[in-house]
């Protein structure tokens, strides 16, 4: 037989020959258990991970949501720059109506009787003129406050900023939202509100939110929203601030736990950096305007910091599936098969950590011999022992 002939003969073996797997029975109870408490490990993570906590049987679906708001409580003020005053909704809430969120105002900073008239621009490098050369005509500073005039003006001072140690409406700490939240799960057909089927109008109306005692009312003092995210009001409310409001629907749909309410939690969004503390805050401009009797336009600017509150809804829900429970059984099925196969942890322990483990690997594997194959090598061996 030549060289040639032997090589292809040794590929045609490597890859047509035929594998059957063969049972062998080892009387022993320390691999027997190796071999049981690995089968008891693949259920329990079938059972009690993919199952119970993952919920593999289920299909899931997110959930689509629409959120209104309505704030309550007023704030009275009497300090030296301004007129004492009552504050109301229409005054701190600001704009009244918002896409899943709400300003409050916490602190405010008012210029009145603004006219249009010539006056210094604010003094900085690029904006201080010694002589009325130094005007350029037609340019516009994106940062300033008007149109150059080449007419020298002296600066007059700006309002102070607000007070750094307590914000001007301090009583809205004991302001109230009342968030109405209505979610759905189309893939599901299902629909609920926050406001629940238990609550009524005379319940609404003397309820507030905690934890702890009534979880399911569905009205938010802000002082403990913000205290539950971690801050306090009165330092927040000086500069402003972004709080979140956070809404979890996640839900299970299956008959046997039909539970499905939603859970609060609390969490400030914008960046508070002890070092870092540039434009801190939350603040914008706004002005009212009005006509003197000569008929002059005049407005009162308002620069107004406050609490900005987005509530954000999220969730997914699960419902029994035919599909979902199909494909992970099946997999559950092939993780099971893998204890009884060769890659096995029961099958190392046997090959390798066994005394009698060079036995078990002679059984373990078996080269079938054809009857003229055997004649051949017991011919051979009977020549070399002459």
């Amino acid at each position: 037989m030549s060289k040639s002939t032997g090589c292809c003969q040794g590929f045609l073996h490597y890859v047509f020959d035929y594998e059957t797997p063969k049972t062998l029975i080892i009387p022993s109870i320390r691999v027997g258990f190796v071999f049981r408490f690995t089968q008891f490990l693949v259920l329990l993570y079938v059972v009690g991970y993919v199952c119970v906590v993952q919920k593999a049987y289920q299909e899931t679906d997110s959930v689509i949501s629409t959120v209104t708001t309505k704030v309550k409580g007023f704030a009275f003020t009497n300090i030296s720059d301004m007129e004492p005053r009552f504050w109301d909704v229409v005054d701190y809430n600001i704009p009244p109506q918002g896409d899943g969120s709400f300003f409050v105002l916490t602190n405010v900073v008012m210029t009145p009787g603004q006219t249009q008239s010539r006056c210094a621009e604010l003094p900085n490098p690029s904006t201080t003129c010694v002589d009325d050369c130094d005007c350029v005509e037609g340019y516009n500073d994106p940062r300033g406050n008007g149109t150059p005039q080449s007419q020298i003006h002296p600066h007059t001072p700006t309002p102070t900023c607000p007070s750094e140690s307590r914000p001007l409406l301090a009583e809205a700490e004991n302001f109230t939202v009342l968030i109405k939240n209505s979610i759905t799960y189309p893939k599901f057909n299902f629909h609920k509100r926050n406001i629940l089927s238990h609550i009524n109008s005379t319940y609404l109306k003397r309820c507030e939110f905690n934890r702890k005692t009534d979880p399911d009312c569905p009205i938010f003092r802000l002082k403990h929203i913000v205290s539950e995210a971690g801050e306090d009001f009165q330092d927040m409310a000086v500069k402003g601030g972004v709080l979140g409001i956070l809404i979890d629907w996640s839900c299970d749909l299956d008959w046997w736990a039909r539970k499905c309410y939603p859970k609060y939690t609390f969490h400030r969004l914008d960046n508070k950096h002890p070092v870092n503390n540039v434009a801190p805050g939350y603040n914008f401009r706004f002005a009212k305007y009005y006509r003197t009797a000569e008929g002059e336009e005049v407005r009162t600017l308002i620069k107004a910091y406050g609490i900005r509150f987005d509530v954000i809804v999220f969730g997914t829900a699960g419902k029994f599936g035919i599909v979902p429970t199909i494909v992970n059984l099946g997999a559950a099925l092939s993780f099971l098969s893998l204890v009884s196969e060769d890659v096995c942890c029961s099958d190392w322990f046997m090959l390798t950590c066994m005394k009698k483990r060079d036995l078990y690997s002679r059984q373990k594997s078996t080269y079938l011999v054809e009857e003229s194959e055997v004649e051949s090598v017991r011919h051979v061996l009977s020549y070399f022992a002459f």
